[in-house]
């Protein structure tokens, strides 16, 4: 039998650290484990939790160029900023050991990843990744090293025919679609904010994929101020119909959480609870169609202590396939750390304390007046020709 999961993680995940005052601050990924470990969550023998060496640069350069790893070396060994390549900018600053701090991440999601594709482990984790705005030539918003494209190229070179990558994060997953842009083997899923009003400006409805493979990017662009039960009426109203259709092999996700309505990054309204069913679902969806086999990272998330650290413990939670409901306190325990190191008043429980977010299904109607509603369709059009799967009943 198979572990229940491999979760990717040592303290030196927090290398990855842009300084004081920039909004991924790694303290966000010390907190949920701390918060993970006290509700019990890492104590079965069948979870296998473990660091990874740093990726080497023939790794790296299954995505990235030979002159932007090089870059990349300078920047953190020599100090050399390259803003060219998006090094030394307000989004990227350099530091010491960026590399080694950047390739390590690598190296943890893709050792997640070949467990769970050879049977070792049933679900993999890597919450320190989920670096999706990498590109093949330079830096982008807060990531260095594509993580996920990466692995993605490893389970392909291992057998995956399909692989598909969902990524819930507030903003667009544009590195992981430019690497697979043309490769219709590999479907990537975007929910997030439109880029007409968020970074990096992409990631709309008729996004879907080069010539001959049209239909393997699925990008759903939310109108800015989308709230719970418009998310998950978005989400509901896609993603299962394109797993069906696409039949994967294995699942990538991404869950950065920055759709939050704390989140000062975003211009979306998602609590806790209802991205809690985001994962949930993807969840599902991974033991329906790909017999379980399902890698989860992180992403953004920018309020580091009321929501980063409470939602990645419920991905956690999911993929130890444990259940905490989003009623259930913080332990006294973390709260009392968070109130003496932080200064900061702490969550007292793993929601928002509005109960269960609900959502209205697609089957029951669509509303032409509503931009969330006409943003849904304009993606279902789209991109479900190309899938296979009939419209006429909708028009």
């Amino acid at each position: 039998m198979p572990s229940r999961a491999f979760l990717s993680w040592s303290k030196e995940l927090l290398n990855y650290d842009f300084g004081f005052g920039h909004p991924m601050s790694p303290i966000r990924l010390e907190l949920t484990m701390q918060l993970s470990e006290e509700l019990g969550l890492l104590n079965a023998s069948d979870i296998i939790v473990r660091s990874s060496d740093i990726a080497p640069d023939a790794t790296l350069e299954l995505v990235h160029s030979r002159d932007y790893i090089n870059a990349v070396h300078a920047a953190s060994d020599h100090d050399i900023p390259n803003e060219n390549r998006g090094l030394g900018t307000e989004d990227n600053p350099s530091f010491p050991g960026m590399h080694d701090a950047a390739a390590r991440m690598v190296q943890c999601t893709v050792d997640a990843a070949l467990a769970v594709w050879s049977g070792q482990a049933a679900h993999g984790l890597n919450l320190a990744g989920g670096m999706h705005h990498a590109m093949p030539e330079g830096a982008a918003g807060f990531c260095i090293y594509n993580d996920a494209a990466v692995a993605i190229h490893i389970l392909k070179q291992s057998g995956a025919r399909r692989v598909m990558y969902v990524d819930l994060d507030a903003h667009h997953g544009d590195g992981v679609e430019r690497a697979f842009w043309d490769d219709p083997d590999v479907l990537t899923f975007s929910i997030h904010q439109s880029g007409a009003t968020l970074f990096p400006g992409t990631g709309f409805p008729t996004d879907i994929g080069a010539a001959g493979a049209q239909g393997s990017a699925v990008n759903l662009a939310l109108p800015a101020r989308t709230d719970s039960s418009g998310w998950l009426r978005a989400l509901h109203a896609l993603l299962p119909d394109v797993v069906r259709a696409f039949k994967p092999d294995i699942i990538v996700s991404q869950h950065g959480c920055d759709a939050h309505m704390l989140d000062t990054l975003s211009d979306l309204r998602v609590s806790i609870d209802a991205q809690r069913q985001g994962a949930v679902l993807v969840h599902e969806l991974a033991h329906e169609a790909c017999n379980g086999k399902w890698l989860a990272l992180g992403g953004g998330g920018y309020s580091v202590v009321d929501v980063v650290p409470v939602m990645w413990t419920h991905v956690l939670a999911q993929v130890v396939h444990e259940e905490v409901g989003c009623s259930v306190r913080t332990p006294d325990h973390w709260r009392k750390h968070v109130r003496d190191y932080l200064d900061h008043t702490p969550p007292a429980t793993m929601g928002d304390d509005a109960g269960a977010a609900t959502f209205t299904n697609w089957e029951d109607g669509y509303d032409p007046d509503s931009n969330l509603d006409r943003a849904v369709r304009a993606t279902r059009a789209a991109v479900f020709p190309y899938l296979g799967m009939d419209l006429s009943y909708e028009i």
